[in-house]
């Protein structure tokens, strides 16, 4: 199943996200339909706030980035559950990231080169593994979504000012983009 995407505006994306057990009802349906909604849309991860649920539950997929120097990214397809980054270090260093909850907009953003996190798979094995380059950028960027925190957050204010009347246009689906949305109704958009 193909779940709109919900977007800049949207309360769900501003919560921090909630655990969940092994006996979460349907999560193996929901995750083959993050998936798919992931891949539907042209992303390269997907968080469950996203779709509108406020679970900390992420999908990743890499397989259409093309990054020269990390061939491996095309075979990163991951499941994280209840992740925690228990460490970020390196150079902080800026990549272009963009977001199928803020589409169309792409900026610098300033990460740490690696990372530890701590998840369950979709079997509920626990790991305990290290990612740096791409591949920790677009944890922690998903990660993000758990916490919620949007890549806009984390650029320089005046550069986020300028974006302002485009995200207020994202905010009331006043966007041309190739997969569903969901956006604020217009007594949210006062509140912005």
């Amino acid at each position: 199943m193909i779940y709109p995407v919900y977007v800049y505006g949207m309360p769900v994306l501003r919560k921090v996200a909630e655990k969940i057990d092994e006996n979460f009802e349907g999560l193996d349906l929901l995750i083959d339909s993050m998936f798919e909604t992931m891949n539907a849309s042209v992303g390269v991860g997907l968080a469950a706030p996203q779709i509108g649920k406020s679970i900390q539950l992420i999908v990743i997929d890499a397989f259409e980035m093309e990054v020269e120097d990390e061939p491996d990214l095309k075979n990163f397809r991951k499941v994280f559950i209840n992740p925690v980054i228990i460490r970020e270090w390196g150079n902080k260093w800026e990549f272009s990231e963009g977001c199928l909850s803020i589409p169309l907009i792409h900026e610098d953003v300033s990460r740490h080169s690696r990372i530890r996190i701590a998840y369950f798979d979709e079997n509920w094995n626990h790991h305990e593994e290290e990612y740096d380059g791409v591949k920790a950028r677009i944890i922690q960027h998903e990660y993000d979504h758990l916490q919620g925190v949007l890549f806009v957050d984390r650029i320089n204010p005046l550069k986020r000012k300028l974006l302002k009347s485009r995200l207020h246009n994202i905010s009331r689906g006043k966007v041309d983009i190739d997969y569903k949305i969901i956006y604020p109704k217009k007594q949210l958009q006062k509140q912005l």
